[in-house]
């Protein structure tokens, strides 16, 4: 296959990931938009390498592939710990995370609402526990 095929299919990877991460509010959605750049890079990265012949390419596309699995890690653990506080995944609620002094920003569309969540039902006893027959009826 010529270079322009995995030029090509590297680049629309690219440019979906940054679509897909500048137009959404979602946590989730974003992180995931970020990993499709990095692997449409590495697809190039690759792509480069065997048309020059060198392994410098490849080399490089571990240590991005590195990096991602430790972003990975380190993302989903913040993603956690923000949805656990404020029980949303939606961006714009996390105004308060920025630096002391600047200004905050203001959605044009309001944010879904807030919903908790009901406790679960406790269930009754099923019923009266049969009676156990004497421990020296099995010899």
């Amino acid at each position: 296959m010529p270079l322009s095929n995995y030029l090509v299919v590297g680049a629309v990877l690219f440019v979906l990931g940054a679509i897909g991460f500048l137009s959404r509010r979602n946590l989730i959605v974003m992180f995931l938009s970020a990993e499709m750049m990095l692997q449409g890079v590495a697809i190039n990265l690759v792509a480069f390498s065997r048309q020059h012949g060198n392994m410098n390419g490849q080399v490089f596309v571990l240590f991005i592939l590195t990096v991602a699995a430790c972003e990975a890690a380190i993302a989903l653990a913040l993603i956690l710990m923000l949805y656990r506080r404020k029980k949303s995944l939606d961006v714009s609620l996390w105004q308060e995370l920025r630096d002391p002094g600047q200004e905050p920003t203001v959605d044009v569309e309001a944010p879904p609402p807030v919903v908790e969540e009901e406790a679960l039902p406790k269930l009754p006893a099923a019923g009266v526990e049969p009676a156990r027959p004497p421990e020296d009826s099995y010899a």
